[in-house]
């Protein structure tokens, strides 16, 4: 492992570094240490500086935490010669924790990142301690799911630019300019152009889904446009042990927008469930 070149913030209680896996040299924050793990895995227009609020709070509440960036996205670059493409995020988070030795984890996931962290909890059962699944579609290939998202969509809102009004609510926009400028500046660099972007393993499914023995939290957005809380409820309900919490006026980046209320649910979660 040597040290990565991405800037981390100064002073924060995490280090970034790279690490060769199969097929992919992979870039994640990592604060060591002998706390209980949780690895958070950030959506599709984010990288791991998405999770700033999370990584400082939960380290501080004496956890390891260790953020990824997903193969294709901030600083994980595909590595064709090492292993074939485009691979899978649940594949490279395996090969992740084994490097590290690593047994056992809390999985967070957002949004894209959601995708594979149920992906992930469904082959890897015994690794996943707990589950938070929140602001996501879930990637679900039931009809139920597509029909529902065919019913809400609105014309060019799932179009590449400007990401931002579909992802981040109007009231936070509104309110918080400066904030609003760092997630489309974070945005706007996340995903490398004409990189191999990893994949889930398998679809996600309704049938998927019953697989997952841990305890999941899902955690909808009362303001999200792309996975409002009335879906994400059809297919939570495929789970066995499942807990739902809607924030209310949070949007799709509701990990960024309200950290606070999102940081204070997770804690108690795995308070309850994290034995």
């Amino acid at each position: 492992m040597s040290s990565g070149s991405r800037p981390t913030s100064e002073g924060l209680p995490y280090k970034g570094a790279s690490v060769d896996l199969p097929g992919v040299r992979l870039w994640y924050l990592d604060s060591s240490g002998e706390g209980t793990p949780i690895v958070f895995l950030h959506a599709n227009t984010g990288t791991s500086a998405i999770w700033e609020a999370q990584l400082s709070f939960f380290s501080e509440a004496g956890y390891r935490v260790i953020a990824p960036d997903r193969r294709g996205w901030g600083a994980s670059v595909a590595v064709p010669a090492t292993g074939p493409q485009p691979g899978s995020v649940a594949e490279d988070l395996d090969a992740l924790l084994t490097h590290l030795e690593i047994p056992a984890i809390h999985l967070v996931g957002a949004a894209g990142g959601t995708f594979s962290a149920l992906d992930y909890a469904a082959w890897r059962p015994e690794r996943v301690t707990t589950l938070v699944a929140s602001v996501s579609t879930g990637m679900i290939v039931d009809d139920e799911i597509a029909g529902f998202i065919e019913r809400i969509s609105v014309p060019g809102l799932r179009a590449p630019n400007p990401a931002v009004y579909r992802e981040v609510s109007a009231g936070f926009r509104g309110s918080n300019p400066e904030a609003t400028r760092r997630w489309i500046e974070v945005e706007s660099s996340a995903r490398q152009p004409n990189g191999e972007v990893a994949l889930v393993r398998t679809p996600n499914s309704y049938a998927k889904l019953r697989l997952i023995s841990a305890p999941v939290l899902v955690i909808a957005g009362g303001a999200d446009m792309i996975a409002p809380p009335a879906m994400m409820r059809l297919w939570a309900a495929q789970l066995s042990d499942v807990e739902f919490v809607t924030i209310a006026e949070a949007g799709h980046a509701l990990t960024y927008e309200e950290p606070s209320t999102f940081n204070a649910a997770v804690e108690s979660f795995l308070r309850r469930r994290g034995d």
